[in-house]
């Protein structure tokens, strides 16, 4: 049980770290939102959790792999091209990260998710160029 307790833990982490990123996703009103990224981080993390707990005789890298793989067809569903400009790079990006940050989390790498939350949270603030030749988020 005490195991059991420190997974949900672990999870509840990854859904609060998701959230942090999803509520600046959704304050720029971007497609993919607070509850987007909490799924994202808590599925994530979950799968990372059951893939060390339920099968801890097999390799849990096959596990990350699968995950990794799903995010980018996720991310690639936000990516849209417009005549002159693409749009939903930044989105797809945060949604590949925020599933690592998952991830982090339910391995229980709590340090590192947490700063690389923040790094990602500041990363979004910073300006982005503005003008028909540049990306859009």
């Amino acid at each position: 049980m005490n195991q059991q307790l420190e997974m949900a833990l672990r999870i509840l982490l990854a859904a609060v770290l998701g959230a942090i990123i999803g509520w600046q996703r959704e304050k720029s009103h971007k497609p993919a939102g607070l509850r987007t990224h909490m799924l994202i981080s808590t599925g994530a993390a979950l799968f990372t959790v059951i893939s060390a707990i339920a099968f801890p005789t097999a390799d849990p890298s096959r596990i990350a792999a699968g995950v990794v793989t799903g995010i980018g067809f996720l991310g690639a569903g936000t990516i849209l091209h417009r005549t002159r400009f693409v749009e939903g790079l930044t989105t797809a990006a945060s949604i590949w990260v925020i599933a690592a940050i998952g991830m982090a989390a339910g391995s229980g790498l709590y340090i590192l998710s947490a700063v690389t939350t923040i790094i990602v949270f500041i990363i979004l603030l910073l300006p982005h160029p503005t003008g028909d030749d540049h990306s859009q988020n």
